[in-house]
């Protein structure tokens, strides 16, 4: 059997479609080792198994989404071959990740069950990280806001020196006979 697809590879396979992280069934047909008209013949005869949340099937715009956001050429999947213009014969699936966990139970080989394993993981790096990034973002956020009323403060200081630094007038000597 071929060596495993690193966790670092599958993760460039997960996609965002509609909110969700999702695998392409082209992407997991090649990771599994098998045909995409396979992986997809196995999903409809246990389509039970596989309600909206788990698998589903992307719009014509979803695809030109897609390809559009896709720029690197290992990881255009079935969008590659196509030109300006050109329409793909059958819009793709999509499985979530507890879809591609059930795809391990319909294609049942001893590479499934470890490709399969790999996708898990790269599912979990990618939420871990995906975690440390709002957490960064929190934090920056709390340092914006903390800062920024150090700002009117600087600012009030500064203004206050301006007015330290105006000369002051002299009071101006009375003319004339005082009382």
């Amino acid at each position: 059997m071929p060596e495993l697809i690193s966790i670092e590879v599958i993760a460039t396979k997960i996609l965002e479609i509609r909110g969700k992280k999702v695998m392409l069934d082209k992407d997991l047909a090649i990771l599994y080792g098998v045909e995409t008209k396979r992986l997809n013949e196995q999903v409809r005869r246990n389509i039970k198994r596989f309600p909206e949340d788990f698998m589903f099937q992307i719009t014509r715009q979803e695809v030109v989404n897609l390809k559009s956001q896709i720029v690197t050429p290992s990881s255009r999947s079935q969008f590659a071959t196509l030109k300006q213009g050109q329409n793909i014969k059958y819009l793709p699936y999509v499985f979530t990740q507890e879809g591609v966990a059930m795809l391990s139970s319909v294609l049942n080989s001893e590479r499934a069950i470890k490709v399969n394993i790999q996708i898990m993981r790269a599912f979990v790096k990618l939420k871990e990280l995906l975690l440390t990034h709002k957490d960064l973002a929190i934090k920056i956020d709390a340092l914006e806001r903390k800062y920024a009323d150090h700002d009117e403060k600087i600012q009030k200081i500064f203004e206050a020196i301006r007015q330290l630094m105006i000369p002051l007038e002299e009071p101006k000597k009375r003319i004339g006979f005082h009382a």
